[in-house]
């Protein structure tokens, strides 16, 4: 059962009590209120945080993997940076996942067939990543997977079965969504904010700090400052004898049909 469920469930019961009790006086009306802003609360949680598995499932990290192995994925590309990116990752051999998106894809074809070419695999991060892309209805979020997919099949010749939500945020809309693709959700436990976070250092201790077998770690290749933290990274993995895989090795999932 989704977590989204048994909170539902409890919410009602409790709900009911709360109600009947009111009613004969043995409660005070704000004891109601209260349970509906708790069920705010962890309803918001859910939205915001992937890894709750409110809504949807995720795979956001294998513990049970064998071995030191853990995945490096890059979301919002491809970008000018992602050569870049290419290029420390062929320097240290390591291959990684990246969740394109579409309008990005149709922007720079030649930067995808690099990806493809070099080892790497390419996953769906929807058509055009759009600031209010949470609140779109089914239908329309079906439309952002199916375009994505369509774009990257054009160039990889094959159609992605892994896909990532904008900002990790999830709902019921994007759970209907992606039942009705067919997609494997993926998330992450090892979220750098390189987007938003300016020292290089705070983003390398973020990510390496009590890193484990078969944490996902979470990059841009869209940012400049992921390049050095990148490099850093890939040192630290090799001091410490990690192995870096691709999502679809990680979980033992196909990344194409």
């Amino acid at each position: 059962m989704l977590i989204r469920n048994l909170v539902n469930t409890i919410s009602i019961v409790v709900g009911i009590l709360i109600i009947t009790a009111i009613s004969f006086n043995k409660l005070p009306i704000w004891s109601f209120v209260v349970l509906i802003l708790l069920w705010v609360v962890i309803t918001t949680y859910g939205v915001l945080n992937i890894k709750a598995g409110y809504f949807l499932k995720s795979l956001n990290n294998n513990p049970t993997t064998k071995g030191k192995k853990i995945a490096i994925t890059f979301d919002d590309g491809p970008d000018i940076n992602t050569i870049k990116i290419l290029e420390i990752l062929g320097k240290y051999n390591i291959k990684g996942t990246f969740f394109c998106i579409g309008q990005q894809v149709e922007k720079h074809p030649d930067i995808v067939k690099k990806i493809i070419n070099e080892g790497h695999i390419v996953g769906n991060h929807t058509f055009t990543h759009g600031k209010f892309i949470d609140v779109y209805s089914t239908d329309k979020f079906i439309g952002e997977i199916v375009d994505a997919d369509t774009a990257i099949e054009k160039i990889s010749k094959k159609k992605p079965l892994l896909f990532r939500p904008p900002y990790g945020i999830t709902n019921p809309n994007i759970a209907r969504a992606v039942k009705k693709t067919g997609h494997a959700v993926i998330g992450w436990n090892k979220r750098s904010f390189d987007t938003t976070i300016p020292s290089e250092k705070v983003i390398l201790k973020r990510i390496t700090k009590n890193l484990k077998n078969g944490d996902v770690i979470l990059l841009h290749d869209t940012k400049l400052i992921t390049l050095t933290v990148l490099e850093q990274l890939l040192l630290f993995l090799q001091s410490n004898n990690y192995t870096t895989v691709t999502i679809d090795e990680l979980f033992s999932i196909q990344a194409y049909a």
